[in-house]
């Protein structure tokens, strides 16, 4: 009996969260008195559509309502005939002007590099204008739709405006997941697939192959050629091991900077200038790396020294260099919180093993020296380690 009072419970306030949505978009008052019949609630990014469809003539007016819009950011809405999410999308746009207006017009959306210039859609648009209203950007606009046509898949987005014109939007959640469909006669919308298709999975294997390369493997490798060559009995195991970790995390990496370069060719005009600076300069210390370890002197050169200085200090300061890149490519993917705790578990994980396994090495060397200076004091004793003169 108390699970079914809990279920009705739970009915009863998601039916009131739903009306409060509903509430809060019909009973907007427009400046002019416009009344539409039908208007729903985007799911994300505080955006409303209002719209009244004319059947005799297959026109709409349609009014998109985006809610606290700084004066520096565009908005836009749009329908894709053809396909969902950005690429081919025929977009209403607000523009933000210096002198506080806000210019509409159309922009057809043919590249993931668009700067969403002016210029006519694959439909008819009699009238476009836009507003500022409290904070709100309204693009009030009358489509006639195509080939008699009343669902489509629908975008709307935000982004910031730079030197006059739209800049690139960010690629968080809320923004890979403005699309949907609506139907202008039932006012039935619905949720699209998150934005990004084979280009997010890019992103996505991109992100995976660099965190488990540079982020994850590297300081394993480094790892191991710290505490364990410390046991005698792993030499030389551990400069194997040493060797096939970080060749590894070089190869992987390699491949993940790879789909980096791809993926700044593919997306044009959007970009990352500091995660890509450092990926570039991982990949070049990376390389030094590698052709370090062919002109590595041996053991007893008097050169080594310095060689293992160099090699040390590159190899620590391209894992500083990873792990802060791989959390700005957490921040720009954003992706669920979990995958960024699981990183953060990862390096807190190896942090504690290391800071364990550098006193035990410590205990080790010292107590080494310690049996050493012992050894060394009682062969002295006995009378080795001294010239003496013999009798004539």
């Amino acid at each position: 009996m108390g699970k079914f009072i809990n279920f009705l419970f739970c009915i009863l306030i998601s039916n009131s969260i739903v009306s409060l949505a509903q509430q809060d978009c019909s009973s907007y008052n427009f400046r002019n008195n416009e009344i539409y019949a039908t208007c729903v609630s985007l799911p994300v990014q505080n955006s409303n559509l209002h719209w009244n469809y004319h059947p005799t003539n297959g026109t709409v007016d349609v009014v998109y309502r985006h809610t606290g819009v700084s004066t520096s950011t565009w908005v836009a809405w749009a329908l894709n005939l053809n396909g969902s999410g950005m690429l081919g999308a025929q977009a209403l746009v607000a523009l933000p002007n210096s002198n506080g207006s806000v210019q509409g017009y159309t922009s057809a959306v043919t590249s993931y590099g668009t700067g969403l210039q002016q210029s006519p859609l694959n439909f008819a648009v009699p009238a476009i204008r836009a507003e500022r209203v409290n904070g709100d950007v309204l693009i009030h606009a009358t489509l006639v739709l195509p080939g008699g046509r009343t669902s489509f898949n629908q975008v709307w987005q935000s982004g910031p405006v730079s030197n006059g014109a739209p800049g690139a939007h960010a690629l968080g959640s809320e923004n890979r997941n403005s699309l949907g469909t609506v139907d202008f006669i039932t006012g039935q919308t619905g949720a699209g697939a998150a934005v990004g298709g084979s280009l997010l999975h890019r992103r996505n294997t991109h992100g995976v192959l660099n965190a488990v390369s540079w982020g994850i493997l590297m300081p394993m490798g480094a790892m191991v050629a710290r505490y364990v060559k410390v046991f005698k009995v792993a030499n030389p195991a551990w400069f194997y091991i040493h060797i096939a970790c970080q060749a590894t995390a070089y190869g992987v990496g390699v491949a993940g900077w790879g789909t980096g370069l791809k993926l700044g060719s593919d997306s044009e005009g959007i970009k990352y200038t500091s995660h890509r600076n450092i990926g570039i300069t991982l990949f070049v210390l990376g390389t030094l790396q590698v052709f370090a370890l062919l002109l590595r002197p041996k053991p007893d050169n008097k050169y080594r020294k310095y060689w293992n200085i160099y090699h040390g200090g590159v190899g620590y300061t391209v894992i500083i260099l990873a792990i802060i890149n791989v959390f700005k490519g957490l921040d720009i993917l954003d992706p669920e919180k979990k995958w960024k705790h699981a990183y953060i578990g990862v390096l807190i994980s190896l942090g504690a093993i290391a800071a364990i396994l550098e006193a035990f090495t410590w205990f080790i060397v010292l107590n080494r020296k310690k049996e050493e200076k012992q050894v060394n004091g009682a062969h002295g004793a006995n009378g080795y380690g001294h010239s003496h003169r013999q009798p004539a």
